[in-house]
């Protein structure tokens, strides 16, 4: 081989030597690139995720009859939002609402409308389920309708008999629930007996309030209508000729029905939590929630 052949060959191959590193350099570089991007991504990812969980504590206060409703809603919700804490004071829809009000409580609840007055302090309630109210009696009862002055009449002693009320010669025997309860609240607000309600027996429970209508051919009771669907020993009254169930309570034509209220301050801004908690009561996948606590889901 000539000198010149050699210096021609040298040439060559120190070319090829030369861009081979620089191959590998920009390869290097391009899968370091790669890596610090994908790092880049997941922690901004991470930190995306981070940013959106919901943390804190809500205050609620109000109606004993929501406790099982808010109850129910407030568990789903801290099973879902694991850093939010949400409590609740049975202290009476009265004080639930000027817990909104004052600014004591987040949220309050109320198992009434609001009045002229609480709404000119700037108060709302939105509605988040019904109270459907049955009249019940035994399954073998003649008396299948009664108006809601007749109902009010047999709660106050006014009517003791059934044939004053289109109904047998027998006396008639009011059954109800005990001082406190949730449903009679409901009851005694709506037919105008609160302080008047004359008892046969007071009962402790909604099932033993069933018991004792069905084993009473003179009795009549009141229940929740989740607890009285089904139930073959009862039959519910109509209450001015219409029928307690789902549909009647949802579209307001049956009368012992109360709505379940949140009640907020337009003058108070609510923390990430509340907001997220008053959203998540208003969503219609809670209505089975609504319906194992005893009340009616709001149509959709």
């Amino acid at each position: 081989m000539s000198l010149k052949t050699k210096r021609n060959t040298t040439r060559t191959l120190t070319t090829a030597a030369v861009a081979g590193l620089a191959a590998l350099c920009l390869f290097s570089l391009s899968a370091c690139g790669s890596k610090a991007a994908a790092a880049h991504s997941n922690g901004a990812s991470a930190a995306n995720s981070n940013s959106t969980a919901i943390s804190g504590s809500v205050s609620t206060n109000g109606s004993t009859s929501m406790e099982k409703v808010i109850g129910g809603l407030s568990e789903k919700f801290m099973a879902e939002n694991s850093q939010v804490k949400i409590t609740y004071d049975a202290t009476g829809s009265g004080t639930g609402i000027e817990s909104a009000s004052n600014g004591s409580a987040d949220i309050g609840l109320s198992s009434r409308e609001l009045k002229p007055e609480e709404q000119e302090k700037g108060l709302k309630a939105t509605p988040i389920a019904l109270d459907g109210i049955a009249i019940i009696v035994s399954a073998k009862a003649p008396v299948k309708n009664l108006t809601l002055y007749q109902i009010k009449q047999i709660y106050t002693g006014e009517a003791t008999n059934w044939n004053e009320v289109g109904g047998p010669n027998l006396e008639i025997s009011p059954i109800g629930r005990e001082n406190g309860s949730g449903t009679r609240d409901g009851f005694e607000s709506i037919t105008g007996t609160a302080d008047k309600t004359v008892h046969a027996q007071e009962l402790t429970s909604t099932g033993a309030v069933i018991e004792a209508v069905a084993n009473n051919p003179n009795a009549i009771g009141y229940a929740s209508l989740s607890a009285v669907e089904g139930k073959k020993n009862v039959a519910m009254l109509t209450v001015n000729g219409v029928i307690c169930s789902e549909k009647t309570v949802q579209d307001g034509s049956y009368p012992i029905q109360r709505p379940f209220n949140l009640v907020t301050s337009n003058s108070a801004n609510l923390s990430p939590a509340a907001q997220a908690f008053y959203k998540f009561c208003l969503d219609q996948k809670n209505a089975d929630l609504i319906r194992s606590a005893g009340a009616v889901p709001l149509a959709k």
